[in-house]
């Protein structure tokens, strides 16, 4: 089954520091019924800004972190059995559609195929949710927001979204924030003091300058916060940059020792 979170509409508004348009982006395609596209490396944000949308917007969030077992039957619902009878049970997209919130469907080339194929029909002029089971076919109110991400950096030939598909959303191409606006970020989030910030943050830019070479994947805004966390309390910096910033990121031990040996260069 899927991770399921879902948040009410009243509740506080989550830290998000804009890098450019994409809010009035987002807006605009709430007020206007249209999907959106979320593209970008793993950690750079785009969760935590549906979030702070959502509940900028005030509509309540489902939050399903798509798989390779997700299937259209997760996201539309099924007949579960309970007290010896049968019973229908919505799944997370007929929920948002029924209340009119906004349905995130987090790494969605990660489902399978058939889940792109229940999207379709929500995401043009028709706005509607055939269940296919019970024999409905639900309307998407003014309030109901479909909005999907992935990272293009992990696309290969078996898992990518067909142009057919792409080409319902909207979309935002998301990357980590300026170095200024990245220590402005983990500050805020870890209370560690602007310096000593401004320190991990300029190691993170180097560790994601590797990507593609030594790794996969650059190092998260995630983890920078992870770290600065950890030294606000208490850890020592060499520690936490281990927990934090080297092991997440490789298991191959001659590749960490390099991250160790660029560390060793930034801080001295």
């Amino acid at each position: 089954m899927q991770v399921l979170q879902r948040e009410k509409e009243g509740t506080a508004v989550p830290f998000y520091l804009p890098q450019g348009d994409e809010c009035s982006i987002f807006e605009a395609a709430y007020t206007k019924q249209m999907p959106l596209l979320l593209k970008g490396p793993t950690g750079c944000g785009k969760t935590r800004f549906v979030a702070h949308m959502a509940a900028t917007l005030g509509r309540p969030l489902y939050t399903v972190a798509c798989h390779d077992d997700l299937s259209a039957s997760d996201l539309i619902g099924r007949f579960l059995l309970k007290g010896g009878e049968t019973e229908w049970v919505d799944g997370p997209l007929t929920r948002a559609v029924r209340e009119g919130a906004i349905c995130y469907l987090d790494e969605v080339v990660e489902a399978r195929k058939d889940v792109t194929v229940v999207l379709h029909p929500l995401t043009d002029d028709r706005r509607m949710l055939p269940i296919e089971r019970t024999g409905e076919v639900l309307e998407a109110g003014p309030q109901f927001m479909l909005v999907a991400s992935y990272n293009p950096g992990y696309q290969n030939i078996l898992k990518t979204l067909k142009p057919s598909t792409r080409q319902r959303f909207l979309a935002i191409d998301f990357d980590f924030p300026p170095a200024e606006r990245e220590i402005e970020i983990v500050v805020r989030e870890s209370g560690l003091a602007r310096d000593r910030v401004a320190q991990l943050v300029r190691l993170a830019g180097k560790l994601r300058l590797l990507k593609g070479q030594d790794l996969e994947e650059g190092v998260s805004t995630r983890l920078v916060v992870y770290c600065a966390s950890l030294i606000q309390g208490g850890m020592p910096t060499e520690r936490a940059v281990e927990v934090a910033l080297i092991e997440p990121l490789s298991d191959d031990a001659d590749i960490k020792q390099g991250l160790r040996d660029l560390v060793s260069t930034v801080y001295g």
